[in-house]
């Protein structure tokens, strides 16, 4: 291979940070950890000497390996970390629309286009076992063989295929877009209608009465320390945080999950609530308010 040819391999490899960023983001659930993975992955890479870089003849199925190893290492810690995270967790929702400039090169445009990284489908990720989200991620969402994923979790090929098909069926069984995005958004318009009001009432209409209201803030910021459950509770917390501060603004935002909210305080973001709607009714009302996980929205 000749020194072109080396800086070509390099080229192609940095190239590829918005798909180690994209991948680590469906396995791990927030953008400062799959920004993490995609650095040590190339720490990696450039750890290696030139030889041994200008042996790898496709970058990014190199890459695409190392990342996910990464991946699995952090899943399988990641409920030990989640049960000594302060309240419930949820995923980190990302901004619609932002970093469409392809020509930008931001490693994020084009991923957040994509409904495979809705709040919703990522919930449904976090009940998996670490081998099956890897597998599921990997072959459903970036068609990688199974006999690649093998390799990647150290399991043989017909292994693998089970793995993502018992992710698969998690996936099938659950309510993720169940509704169209015009029936969820005219869902999400009544909410936010009835919420603006503090029509109480108007607000049950909107939920299912065995709705689920979490809120992530992490411990950084005043939140749920634990699940709110039926309508009437949760229309009345909505209501009461609201009204306890009236200046803050409730206004509508696109968001992965479709029309969503946005919280504004003093002219920054600092919440995003996403509604999963299920036959005309909101069925999960998930606020995070942690500021770790609004650094896109900012």
């Amino acid at each position: 291979m000749t020194t072109d040819e080396v800086f070509a391999n390099d080229a192609e490899a940095v190239g590829e940070r918005r798909h180690l960023i994209a991948l680590a983001f469906r396995m791990l659930g927030t953008i400062a950890e799959a920004e993490d993975v995609a650095q040590e992955t190339y720490a990696r890479w450039y750890r290696m000497d030139h030889g041994e870089r200008e042996a790898i003849r496709i970058p990014r199925a190199w890459l695409t390996r190392v990342a996910s190893r990464l991946c699995l290492d952090i899943l399988a810690s990641a409920r030990v970390r989640r049960e000594s995270y302060i309240g419930p967790w949820l995923p980190e929702p990302v901004p619609r629309g932002a970093f469409v400039d392809t020509a930008g090169g931001d490693p994020l445009d084009g991923v957040i286009l994509d409904d495979s990284i809705s709040t919703a489908l990522l919930v449904v990720l976090e009940s998996m076992t670490p081998a099956e989200r890897v597998a599921f991620v990997l072959h459903d969402v970036f068609a990688v063989p199974f006999a690649e994923i093998a390799e990647i979790v150290g399991r043989s090929t017909a292994a693998c295929r089970q793995l993502a098909t018992s992710a698969r069926s998690r996936v099938q069984r659950s309510p993720v877009r169940q509704v169209t995005r015009r029936e969820h958004d005219e869902v999400v318009l009544a909410f936010a209608a009835a919420s603006r009001s503090g029509d109480l009432h108007g607000l049950i209409a909107t939920l299912d009465p065995e709705v689920i209201l979490r809120s992530d803030g992490g411990g950084r910021v005043s939140s749920a320390r634990r699940p709110v459950y039926g309508s009437d509770r949760v229309g009345r917390f909505l209501l009461g945080i609201l009204q306890k501060r009236p200046e803050t603004e409730l206004l509508e935002q696109e968001t992965n999950d479709g029309l969503g909210f946005a919280l504004w305080d003093q002219g920054r973001i600092i919440g995003v609530v996403t509604l999963e709607v299920i036959a005309s009714l909101t069925t999960d009302v998930r606020i995070v308010l942690n500021p770790e996980k609004l650094s896109l929205w900012n």
